[in-house]
């Protein structure tokens, strides 16, 4: 694609609650804004956020949210106007921050990324790869690392700022645009409904051991893990630091295994000091311990057994995997986003409570899966495309029986 000259309003940088005020107040009349920010969590359990970058038809702003005595509750209001669509790219960790900052999701959202996805433009397109395939501009990313937390701003930094809403209007339009013409808005919208859950953003923290993945059947362990993943991120939350900071994850397997009930056996731990052990956090993680240990048996977790669970044939699996690619391939749409290798497994074992089987996902892949799945299709190979071909009921027969099918 050529290169495009693109016109953008010189990017404004706003400090006080009057300016972010009165241009929230003007964004709200638009039909879409489009969004970003930037923030640091190096050091920090919640981000910090530094900077806003709104984008409306005449209109290029950045709120300088570390700017003294500066409200931010005309943005709130913005950010919750239903008719007023905000534009993300990437939005997830953008909406966690707006979370925990007002305690409301924004309404209306639309999130390039998953859009791009659904347009056939990849698995997790990047901000600037999108921006180059749509517009054939090259997006300058040498202040993705910047310290915003900073102060003053670069006109360097400020430029680059602006970009990630500026030409985001261009891309949220031609993929509109573009669903709009394939009839695949409904699936960008069925993709963006998890972005509307608050729980996507605020997992429960006594499933958070699950992500630990012991490597044991001892439900106990099980049981004392559950109960000091849940107080570590309370600690981390309410100290604001990175839960690997509070004590790291290899150190907490440690624990759950070895159950040590006091001040001596805790500091014993790889990665526990002395100090730590004898603290308020120490007292904190034992208590932990000794909910633990003091749950009854039917209150224990249970592992998941590899041993138990069917197994799909592989071969099957694999032949799922193919069909997959060659339906994404026809339609223009990424794989990723259709179905996971769980998904599959699942079909193969012929489970119908999958995601894969369900909505526009069912009418793209799912139900000539389950045709595959039945040896009611093949597949073949024609001019070098992977195509789908019926299969008729007596080759079936013929196989069976040992027969030789002829060509």
């Amino acid at each position: 694609m050529c290169a495009k000259k693109f016109e953008f309003p010189d990017p404004v940088l706003l400090t006080t609650t009057e300016e972010v005020a009165r241009i929230c107040a003007k964004l709200k009349l638009e039909p879409y804004v489009t969004i970003d920010t930037e923030f640091v969590r190096e050091k920090t359990y919640w981000p910090e956020l530094c900077l806003v970058q709104l984008s409306g038809t005449e209109d290029v702003v950045l709120i300088d949210t570390l700017a003294p005595g500066l409200d931010l509750s005309p943005l709130s209001d913005l950010l919750a106007a239903p008719d007023c669509i905000k534009v993300f790219h990437a939005a997830r960790q953008d909406l966690e921050i707006f979370l925990h900052l007002f305690d409301q999701l924004p309404r209306s959202i639309f999130d390039t990324q998953v859009a791009a996805m659904v347009a056939g433009f990849g698995d997790q397109v990047g901000y600037d790869s999108l921006v180059g395939a749509i517009t054939g501009r090259t997006i300058d990313k040498a202040h993705r690392f910047s310290d915003w937390s900073a102060r003053p701003l670069t006109p360097a930094q400020i430029a680059y700022a602006a970009a990630d809403v500026t030409y985001l209007r261009v891309v949220y339009e031609s993929l509109h645009q573009q669903l709009k013409e394939q009839g695949r808005l409904r699936w960008a919208d069925a993709e963006q409904a998890i972005l509307t859950e608050e729980t996507t953003f605020r997992p429960d923290p006594r499933r958070l051991w699950e992500k630990l993945k012991a490597r044991t059947s001892n439900r106990r362990m099980l049981g004392v893990l559950r109960e000091i993943a849940a107080w570590r991120e309370g600690a981390a939350q309410e100290a604001d630091i990175p839960r690997q900071r509070i004590i790291r994850d290899e150190s907490l397997l440690e624990i759950a295994a070895i159950r040590p009930t006091d001040t001596d056996g805790l500091s014993r731990v790889r990665g526990v000091t002395r100090g730590f052990a004898e603290g308020r956090m120490g007292a904190g993680l034992l208590a932990a311990i000794r909910a633990g240990l003091d749950l009854p048996e039917g209150a224990l977790p249970k592992a998941p057994s590899k041993s138990d669970k069917a197994r799909p044939s592989a071969a099957l699996v694999a032949m799922l995997r193919v069909l997959l690619a060659a339906k994404c391939e026809e339609h223009g749409v990424a794989p990723k986003l259709v179905a996971s290798a769980d998904d599959l497994d699942r079909i193969a074992l012929a489970e119908r409570d999958v995601s894969a089987l369900k909505g526009w996902r069912k009418e793209l892949f799912g139900l000539d899966a389950l045709a595959l799945v039945r040896g009611e299709i093949a597949l073949a190979v024609v001019d070098g495309q992977v195509m789908i071909k019926p299969m008729a009921g007596e080759i079936f027969s013929d196989v069976a029986s040992g027969q030789d099918v002829a060509e």
